[in-house]
């Protein structure tokens, strides 16, 4: 009897902490990984026209402070791409699926997504803090949208929404990512919220 009361207090200590541990990583500010995974199609294509911009090899992927300049930086970039580029599907403006271009009038979700990285590497962020990121809407749709790396939190950047969230704080299911020390390869996500 004394031996079936200790297992069941050791399972009810250990359904405790993995609970407790499934709680902290569904409301990390930053988002949790689990390791390589495939890269999309789009990406995969997009990496033949611009090989420099997927061999970016970061040997120091440290995560960058988030000042008022930066918050700053964040803000005006998605706010001009969001309301500079036309939202037009790849079908619709090229013809065919998963074409991942940088935008000059028009573009996809991951144009958007290329545009603002970009722009951001410009100001002086580094690549490694700027993730390409695949996530589901929940409607089911595929999307993208620009992961920002920061010691506050993990940002989003989307064409979909002006204001700038925390991942974990949007609606989406986070699939994968680009890896912050290589650009050409990625990264499952693990999203217990979804």
């Amino acid at each position: 009897m004394k031996n079936k009361i200790k297992k069941a207090l050791l399972i009810t200590v250990a359904m405790t902490a993995l609970s407790t541990t499934t709680l902290q990583a569904a409301n990390t500010a930053h988002m949790q990984l689990a390791g390589f995974t495939s890269q999309p199609i789009g990406h995969h294509n997009y990496c033949k026209q611009y090989p420099s911009d997927c061999k970016i090899n970061t040997r120091n992927s440290s995560i960058p402070k988030l000042t008022r300049k930066r918050w700053k930086d964040l803000v005006e970039i998605n706010s001009y791409s969001n309301s500079t580029i036309a939202p037009v599907t790849d079908m619709e403006g090229f013809g065919i699926e998963e074409h991942w271009v940088y935008p000059t009038s028009y573009g996809d979700c991951e144009d958007y997504v290329l545009m603002k990285r970009h722009m951001l590497m410009q100001r002086g962020w580094p690549a490694s803090a700027l993730l390409i990121t695949v996530v589901l809407q929940p409607n089911g749709e595929g999307h993208a949208v620009l992961t920002v790396r920061t010691d506050n939190a993990d940002y989003i950047l989307d064409n979909l929404n002006d204001k700038i969230k925390q991942w974990n704080e949007t609606e989406y299911t986070y699939l994968k990512r680009q890896s912050a020390k290589y650009s050409g390869h990625w990264t499952k996500i693990v999203d217990l919220k979804g």
